[in-house]
């Protein structure tokens, strides 16, 4: 055990390196998405989904291609991808049930 634990300290992507830190940190993001799956879908920004999903998306191509793989940065990027496409469609289905809600009000 205490070789695989000196083998991921000492990895290229480890824990002495930013390729490490930026990814961890970068969960916080994807937590705060799954913590906003509790809000209406009205709430919910297009823009920010988009960002959010297209990010994942290319940076968990990105990941794959580099060396060495970082499978931290993957997977936090696999992460961001589903919870940004996961409230698009939340939003995209509360928008075609709710083609009325749209609408301005009539005087």
């Amino acid at each position: 055990m205490a070789s695989k634990l000196q083998a991921l300290r000492n990895h290229p992507a480890g824990p002495k390196t930013i390729h490490f830190w930026a990814p961890t940190f970068k969960w916080g993001i994807s937590i705060a998405n799954i913590a906003d799956f509790a809000k209406p879908p009205e709430k919910i920004s297009y823009l920010q989904q988009i960002a959010m999903a297209c990010t994942g998306v290319v940076w968990s191509h990105y990941s794959m291609v580099i060396t060495p793989k970082n499978w931290n940065l993957f997977s936090v990027n696999v992460a961001m991808a589903g919870t940004g496409l996961y409230q698009l469609s939340r939003k995209i289905i509360m928008n075609l049930m709710c083609g009325s809600c749209l609408e301005a009000p009539r005087r």
